[in-house]
Protein backbone atom coordinates (compact mmCIF):
# COMPACT_ATOMS: atom_id res chain seq x y z
CA UNK A 1 0.00 0.00 0.00
CA UNK A 2 1.60 3.58 -0.04
CA UNK A 3 1.38 5.74 2.39
CA UNK A 4 -1.63 8.04 0.95
CA UNK A 5 -3.59 4.99 1.24
CA UNK A 6 -2.55 3.74 4.86
CA UNK A 7 -3.25 7.52 5.76
CA UNK A 8 -6.77 7.16 3.75
CA UNK A 9 -8.00 4.71 5.95
CA UNK A 10 -9.61 6.46 8.87
CA UNK A 11 -9.14 9.92 9.90
CA UNK A 12 -7.29 8.81 12.95
CA UNK A 13 -3.83 6.71 13.02
CA UNK A 14 -4.11 5.25 16.73
CA UNK A 15 -0.56 6.09 18.50
CA UNK A 16 0.15 3.30 20.70
CA UNK A 17 2.89 2.57 23.49
CA UNK A 18 2.20 -1.23 23.99
CA UNK A 19 4.14 -2.56 27.38
CA UNK A 20 3.52 -5.90 26.81
CA UNK A 21 2.95 -8.19 24.06
CA UNK A 22 0.03 -10.14 25.43
CA UNK A 23 -1.96 -7.06 24.78
CA UNK A 24 -1.18 -7.07 21.29
CA UNK A 25 -3.76 -8.70 20.03
CA UNK A 26 -6.91 -7.89 21.69
CA UNK A 27 -5.79 -3.91 21.76
CA UNK A 28 -5.37 -4.32 17.78
CA UNK A 29 -8.56 -6.59 17.23
CA UNK A 30 -10.34 -3.64 19.53
CA UNK A 31 -9.37 -0.80 17.64
CA UNK A 32 -9.60 -2.65 13.84
CA UNK A 33 -13.18 -3.45 15.11
CA UNK A 34 -13.75 0.29 15.79
CA UNK A 35 -12.74 1.03 11.93
CA UNK A 36 -9.25 2.21 13.02
CA UNK A 37 -7.17 -0.15 10.59
CA UNK A 38 -3.67 1.84 10.26
CA UNK A 39 -2.03 1.19 13.81
CA UNK A 40 1.09 3.24 14.82
CA UNK A 41 3.52 1.38 17.70
CA UNK A 42 5.86 3.40 18.77
CA UNK A 43 9.16 1.84 19.36
CA UNK A 44 9.20 2.99 23.17
CA UNK A 45 9.10 -0.10 24.76
CA UNK A 46 10.85 -3.38 24.96
CA UNK A 47 8.19 -5.21 23.73
CA UNK A 48 7.24 -2.60 20.61
CA UNK A 49 8.83 -4.91 17.89
CA UNK A 50 7.08 -8.14 19.24
CA UNK A 51 3.67 -6.02 19.56
CA UNK A 52 4.26 -4.85 15.58
CA UNK A 53 4.79 -8.89 14.82
CA UNK A 54 1.95 -9.92 16.71
CA UNK A 55 -0.30 -7.16 15.72
CA UNK A 56 0.67 -7.49 11.77
CA UNK A 57 -1.23 -11.17 11.86
CA UNK A 58 -4.44 -9.25 12.85
CA UNK A 59 -7.08 -9.38 9.64
CA UNK A 60 -8.07 -5.58 8.73
CA UNK A 61 -5.05 -4.41 10.35
CA UNK A 62 -2.40 -2.23 8.45
CA UNK A 63 0.59 -2.06 11.30
CA UNK A 64 3.17 0.79 11.71
CA UNK A 65 6.29 1.58 13.55
CA UNK A 66 6.42 5.05 15.08
CA UNK A 67 9.61 6.93 16.84
CA UNK A 68 11.84 5.35 14.51
CA UNK A 69 15.01 7.64 14.75
CA UNK A 70 17.38 6.07 11.58
CA UNK A 71 17.88 4.05 9.62
CA UNK A 72 18.83 0.88 11.75
CA UNK A 73 15.33 1.48 13.68
CA UNK A 74 13.25 1.29 9.94
CA UNK A 75 15.12 -1.51 8.82
CA UNK A 76 14.17 -3.49 12.31
CA UNK A 77 10.73 -2.17 12.39
CA UNK A 78 10.35 -3.39 8.51
CA UNK A 79 11.96 -7.16 9.17
CA UNK A 80 9.22 -6.94 12.06
CA UNK A 81 6.04 -6.26 9.96
CA UNK A 82 6.23 -2.75 10.29
CA UNK A 83 4.06 -1.82 6.86
CA UNK A 84 5.12 1.96 7.11
CA UNK A 85 6.78 4.22 9.55
CA UNK A 86 6.74 7.08 11.34
CA UNK A 87 9.56 9.62 12.55
CA UNK A 88 9.49 12.47 14.84
CA UNK A 89 11.91 14.00 12.40
CA UNK A 90 14.01 13.56 9.21
CA UNK A 91 16.77 11.15 9.96
CA UNK A 92 19.92 10.62 7.60
CA UNK A 93 18.83 9.11 4.85
CA UNK A 94 15.03 9.71 5.27
CA UNK A 95 13.43 9.78 2.06
CA UNK A 96 11.00 7.97 -0.04
CA UNK A 97 13.38 5.03 -1.00
CA UNK A 98 13.54 2.79 1.90
CA UNK A 99 11.87 -0.27 3.23
CA UNK A 100 8.29 0.50 4.07
CA UNK A 101 6.77 4.29 3.43
CA UNK A 102 8.40 6.82 5.96
CA UNK A 103 6.21 9.35 7.10
CA UNK A 104 8.97 11.63 8.90
CA UNK A 105 7.77 14.90 11.22
CA UNK A 106 8.67 18.52 10.97
CA UNK A 107 7.92 21.46 13.01
CA UNK A 108 9.38 24.48 11.02
CA UNK A 109 9.11 25.78 7.19
CA UNK A 110 12.67 25.02 6.81
CA UNK A 111 12.39 21.34 8.00
CA UNK A 112 9.22 21.26 5.49
CA UNK A 113 11.32 22.30 2.59
CA UNK A 114 14.19 19.84 3.53
CA UNK A 115 11.48 16.95 3.64
CA UNK A 116 9.99 18.31 0.32
CA UNK A 117 13.91 18.49 -1.61
CA UNK A 118 14.04 14.68 0.06
CA UNK A 119 11.28 14.05 -2.66
CA UNK A 120 9.06 13.42 0.19
CA UNK A 121 5.75 15.01 0.40
CA UNK A 122 3.88 13.37 3.36
CA UNK A 123 4.37 15.06 6.77
CA UNK A 124 3.77 14.56 10.36
CA UNK A 125 3.37 17.77 12.24
CA UNK A 126 5.17 17.31 15.26
CA UNK A 127 4.34 18.47 18.30
CA UNK A 128 1.53 19.63 16.68
CA UNK A 129 -0.09 21.94 19.82
CA UNK A 130 3.79 23.58 20.10
CA UNK A 131 4.20 24.02 16.68
CA UNK A 132 1.62 26.02 16.10
CA UNK A 133 -1.13 23.65 15.14
CA UNK A 134 -3.94 24.20 13.11
CA UNK A 135 -2.76 28.20 12.66
CA UNK A 136 1.09 26.39 11.51
CA UNK A 137 -0.91 23.88 8.88
CA UNK A 138 -2.87 27.17 7.11
CA UNK A 139 0.11 28.94 6.81
CA UNK A 140 1.64 26.11 5.43
CA UNK A 141 -0.96 25.51 2.59
CA UNK A 142 -0.67 28.11 0.28
CA UNK A 143 3.70 28.15 0.10
CA UNK A 144 3.90 24.35 0.06
CA UNK A 145 0.70 22.89 -1.50
CA UNK A 146 2.02 19.10 -2.34
CA UNK A 147 2.57 19.06 1.16
CA UNK A 148 -0.47 16.91 2.94
CA UNK A 149 -0.09 16.24 6.80
CA UNK A 150 -1.06 13.78 9.86
CA UNK A 151 -0.35 15.77 12.49
CA UNK A 152 -0.05 14.48 16.04
CA UNK A 153 0.89 15.38 19.62
CA UNK A 154 -1.42 17.38 22.02
CA UNK A 155 -4.35 15.95 19.81
CA UNK A 156 -7.60 15.06 21.41
CA UNK A 157 -11.24 13.89 20.72
CA UNK A 158 -11.50 17.75 21.75
CA UNK A 159 -9.86 19.20 19.16
CA UNK A 160 -9.56 16.73 15.90
CA UNK A 161 -12.01 17.56 14.22
CA UNK A 162 -10.54 21.19 13.70
CA UNK A 163 -7.23 19.76 12.18
CA UNK A 164 -9.29 17.44 10.14
CA UNK A 165 -11.58 20.36 8.67
CA UNK A 166 -7.95 21.24 7.22
CA UNK A 167 -7.44 20.77 3.52
CA UNK A 168 -4.14 19.59 3.76
CA UNK A 169 -4.61 17.57 6.80
CA UNK A 170 -5.36 13.53 5.29
CA UNK A 171 -5.58 12.36 9.16
CA UNK A 172 -4.34 12.69 12.79
CA UNK A 173 -2.29 10.52 15.25
CA UNK A 174 -3.40 10.13 18.60
CA UNK A 175 -2.81 8.45 21.90
CA UNK A 176 -6.71 9.16 22.89
CA UNK A 177 -8.44 6.51 21.41
CA UNK A 178 -6.34 3.31 23.30
CA UNK A 179 -6.36 5.34 26.92
CA UNK A 180 -3.71 3.60 29.03
CA UNK A 181 -5.93 2.06 31.96
CA UNK A 182 -8.33 0.46 29.34
CA UNK A 183 -5.28 -1.04 27.99
CA UNK A 184 -4.17 -2.12 31.72
CA UNK A 185 -7.90 -3.50 32.60
CA UNK A 186 -8.32 -5.43 29.46
CA UNK A 187 -11.66 -2.87 28.45
CA UNK A 188 -11.24 -3.85 24.99
CA UNK A 189 -15.16 -3.23 24.63
CA UNK A 190 -14.32 0.29 25.53
CA UNK A 191 -11.41 1.10 23.15
CA UNK A 192 -13.73 -0.05 20.45
CA UNK A 193 -16.55 2.16 21.31
CA UNK A 194 -13.91 5.27 21.42
CA UNK A 195 -12.41 3.93 17.93
CA UNK A 196 -16.07 4.12 16.73
CA UNK A 197 -16.36 7.92 17.60
CA UNK A 198 -12.92 8.50 16.32
CA UNK A 199 -13.37 6.42 12.78
CA UNK A 200 -16.76 8.50 12.58
CA UNK A 201 -14.63 12.17 12.30
CA UNK A 202 -15.35 13.75 8.86
CA UNK A 203 -12.63 15.33 7.00
CA UNK A 204 -11.92 17.49 4.33
CA UNK A 205 -8.50 16.16 3.47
Amino acid sequence: MTLDEILGLAPVVPVLVVEDVAHAIPLGRALVAGGLKALEVTLRTPAALEVIAAMAEIEGAVVGAGTVLNQQDWRAAAAAGARFVVSPGLFDGAGPDGPTPLLPGVATATELMDGLSRGLTRFKLFPANVAGGTMALKAFASPFPTARFCPTGGIDAANAADYLALPNVICVGGSWVAPADAVRAGEWDRITRIARVAASLARAG
